[in-house]
């Protein structure tokens, strides 16, 4: 990088908590040579069995955590059977949404102090209390009133929001501090992620053959039992977060610390700034070697009760929070993580709006007379089209890690990038991470303006085109953004960094939610078709396209953003930034 602000401000001096002792070029042998002494590196094979346990963890959260993008299997019930307006039906989704993304940063920056492990405890909790809540008051407005639960299933939703974001976060979190400083990071974050968009497939497959009735009369086609399914999920999920709890571990995490004290260290960006405690770093003072006669004594001294190592592990605590909250201060003080945020916030907006409305989208693309009449034989379902959008999701998401690691530019160490110590691990020939990033996001707007064109109006057995590429450039955006993220930023901070980011696409999801309501309610408004609730149903391109041309747009927006982030004043490009 061409400038390379401090990094690190002081630490107050209200932060001391014992006698300094050292310059802060000796921070890194003091933690070291204290970490060694009081916790014994564990054998290869345990290490092995550790790292394990752990991705195996992680995989079963990943492929259970994404319930909430089979909304739109069970939407069309809410509509049908408590005749929802689509503004409300958009309100329950948007609050699983804002619940998803907007307390992910401050969860992330749980995760990266406490561990995975607590997180997916939460998780447990939240979706248990969801999806019960959501079960009881959806059978209540079955019984009775469906305006008076209406609020009691937002809060239900919120619930299951919170829930995903912190089983998908603590799933992440662990495969990318346990394998992301190595040459496959890609993978290695790709196979979480895949499984996230798996999730969604075989969940709603699930709830389509086990969990679904037909419908009564001449109207055709199935409906969710959702009393049921929520209770099915409500175990599930319980289960798998408590089993999340037990297994997510971050292996050899002080090692992880070490290692980026010293990358900073190397870069001279601790220079002026220090941390204080016992053992660690007053300004002014020449270093202290921490050798064998004085290790044997402070070992004296902890066996005659003189010394207690549990004040030695509170310090280790407290070098791990100095260390990631100053790369959080870095993070947030990059221009170009902003430019990349908000073009983050562009790209996966539409694609969340379309996923959660795909089963509302599916039901304009044929008249209702038509329908009955038996001329709509080539119909298509939402479980379907939840199906493809999780199949391409997933084999995207794996291909783009596998292609990233094997063609992308990548610099040797795991931690921030400085532009004067950067290695690179050089390729005779390579692709840069943005290029994938920008070439599938071109691949969403097509399938956003394919579908606002009206291609598929009438022709649901070309709705797969649309949901397979919308599919594909969703998955290869959620999986290369968190990726790009740990190759400039670092995965010790990950949970943290990536939280930030995370929370740009509520707004996106709930702004186009929104648009999509307003254009449908108005389509629906002009055709005041049906009776006995059928105000509320609406048929015809006139009911999403505008919406989706808008969404395409967007996309289009959200390009120039990262390609100012990359190849703009002072962006990646121009700092010697590897990505």
């Amino acid at each position: 990088m061409t400038d390379t602000a401090p990094l690190l401000h002081r630490i107050p001096s209200t932060s001391t908590l014992g006698p300094a002792s050292s310059d802060t070029s000796s921070l890194r042998s003091l933690t070291s040579s204290r970490y060694r002494r009081r916790y014994p590196k564990p054998s290869p094979s345990a290490t092995r069995r550790a790292l394990l346990l752990s991705f195996l963890c992680s995989l079963l959260s990943s492929l259970s955590a994404g319930s909430i993008t089979i909304f739109s299997l069970y939407a069309p019930t809410f509509q049908s059977t408590l005749h929802y307006s689509q503004y409300r039906i958009n309100g329950l989704a948007s609050a699983a949404s804002i619940a998803m993304y907007i307390p992910v940063s401050l969860l992330g920056y749980y995760c990266d102090r406490v561990g995975p492990a607590p997180l997916s405890l939460l998780s447990a909790a939240f979706f248990g209390l969801g999806y019960a809540g959501a079960a009881t008051f959806f059978y209540r407005g079955q019984q009775g009133d469906p305006e008076a639960v209406y609020w009691g299933l937002v809060a239900s939703f919120v619930g299951i929001g919170v829930g995903t974001c912190s089983m998908y976060l603590s799933a992440v979190a662990t495969c990318a501090k346990n394998f992301g400083r190595g040459r496959h990071r890609g993978l290695a974050l790709a196979v979480p992620i895949a499984a996230f968009g798996l999730s969604g497939m075989w969940l709603s497959q699930v709830g389509d053959r086990l969990f679904s009735t037909d419908l009564p009369g001449d109207l055709g086609g199935k409906r969710v039992d959702v009393v049921r399914f929520f209770g099915f999920l409500a175990v599930l999920l319980v289960i798998v977060g408590v089993i999340g709890a037990v297994g997510l571990r971050i292996v050899d995490e002080q090692e992880l610390i070490e290692e980026a004290v010293e990358e900073l260290e190397r870069s001279g960006m601790l220079e002026g700034s220090r941390i204080l405690g016992n053992g660690v770093a007053r300004e002014g003072y020449g270093g202290v070697d921490v050798d064998e006669e004085e290790e044997e004594e402070e070992e004296d001294m902890i066996g005659a009760g003189i010394l207690d190592p549990r004040k030695d592990q509170e310090e280790d605590q407290k070098i791990k929070t100095w260390v990631l909250n100053a790369e959080t201060r870095r993070f947030l003080t990059d221009h170009t993580m902003w430019l990349f945020a908000f073009g983050f916030f562009f790209m996966i907006g539409p694609g969340e709006a379309f996923i959660n409305n795909m089963g509302t989208v599916i039901k304009t693309l044929y008249d209702p007379d038509l329908r009955v009449g038996g001329a709509g034989g080539h119909e298509t379902s939402a479980a379907t089209h939840v199906s493809i959008v999780g199949i391409t999701s997933t084999i995207v998401r794996l291909l783009t890690g596998t292609l990233t690691d094997l063609l992308a530019p990548s610099p040797q160490a795991g931690h921030v990038q400085i532009a004067s110590s950067t290695e690179l691990q050089r390729k005779r020939f390579s692709v840069s991470r943005v290029v994938f990033l920008l070439f599938f996001a071109v691949m969403l707007s097509l399938g956003l303006a394919g579908l606002a064109a009206g291609w598929v109006q009438g022709h649901g057995e070309r709705f797969w085109v649309i949901s397979g590429l919308v599919g594909a450039g969703y998955g290869a955006v959620f999986s290369l953004t968190p990726i790009i993220i740990t190759v400039i930023w670092g995965v010790e901070n990950f949970a943290t960094n990536w939280g930030i980011v995370a929370m740009f696409p509520a707004l996106g999801a709930t702004m186009w939610g929104l648009v999509y309501s307003a254009v449908y309610q108005e389509g629906a408004r002009r055709q005041a078709v049906g009776e006995d609730g059928g105000d509320n149903l609406c048929y015809g391109v006139e009911c999403y396209a505008s919406a989706f041309w808008a969404m395409a747009g967007s996309v289009w927006i959200a390009c120039g953003l990262v390609l100012w982030a990359w190849k703009g004043r002072g962006g990646w490009s121009q700092r010697g930034v590897v990505v």
